[in-house]
């Protein structure tokens, strides 16, 4: 590890895309990198490329999350490798598809991977960053984690689960000096969308988003200390009021009486 290091950002789904651009920024700023995604040879490459650009050391480890194996082993990574500071689990993908024309195998593939692998992840990472004091979780969601009727619902619903997920985290890790971020990408010129069934081009230009100002506005997100962020929204007031009228709901969630209009009458 370089004496000037920052620590190391392990990134999953790092091969290409968002990924790929999450390694390039992190390595810019100073940390040492673990690149980890399927393919070996895209790996390869870009830890090639970025380490002759920046000078910092690049690990590939090459695995499938999907696969026990390979979870485990990034497992076991995450949870004895102390040089490790920041964690983004970025690998997943997604479905355009409406829930009734959908392959059941690939939705629970994508529940596996969208949300058991990233939450196993993160049981690795977090104990490790919460003893020494110190640590970055980065969670990548999507804004169908609140707007489920654009796309595919079991893709929403595993993008809601990173959104809890990453609050219920930052409750109960932020006295403990470790950050966490949940980024919630729009629309995003990616290869997630050949993947989920609808060609880019066939989206309205004026909604997609370069994947480098989707990447360089999360990361400006993390440095303002923001738990959410959503790189289009143009007000973060918009997502303050979202936020008030959930958390003014609280109180009222659990009471020994139903509501009165769910009273039956006499």
């Amino acid at each position: 590890m370089n004496a000037s290091t920052k620590g190391t950002a392990l990134i999953t789904g790092a091969s290409s895309g968002i990924g790929a651009l999450y390694a390039d920024r992190l390595a810019r700023r100073g940390y040492d990198l673990i690149l980890v995604a399927r393919n070996r040879e895209r790996l390869d490459q870009l830890a090639r490329r970025l380490s002759d650009a920046t000078g910092r050391t690049i690990q590939t480890f090459p695995a499938d999350l999907n696969d026990p194996a390979g979870l485990a082993a990034v497992e076991a990574l995450l949870r004895t490798d102390n040089s490790i500071t920041t964690l983004v689990n970025n690998a997943g993908f997604g479905a355009a598809t409406p829930l009734l024309q959908s392959d059941v195998a690939k939705m629970d593939a994508m529940i596996s991977l969208n949300v058991g692998a990233l939450t196993r992840l993160t049981y690795a990472a977090a104990p490790a960053f919460a003893g020494r004091g110190h640590g970055t979780i980065v969670n990548i969601a999507s804004i169908v984690a609140i707007a489920p009727e654009l796309l595919n619902g079991v893709y929403a619903g595993t993008k809601a689960f990173v959104l809890a997920f990453t609050q219920s985290l930052h409750h109960e890790l932020a006295d403990k000096g470790v950050r966490v971020q949940a980024v919630l990408p729009g629309a995003t010129a990616t290869e997630f969308w050949d993947v989920a069934g609808v060609p880019i081009a066939h989206l309205p230009s004026h909604i997609v988003m370069s994947a480098d100002d989707m990447v360089d506005a999360a990361l400006a997100g993390l440095e303002q200390g923001e738990l959410v962020t959503i790189p289009a929204l143009p007000e973060a007031a918009d997502w303050q009021a979202f936020e008030a009228a959930r958390q003014k709901m609280s109180p009222n969630l659990s009471h020994t009486q139903p509501a009165a209009r769910y009273r039956v009458a006499g």
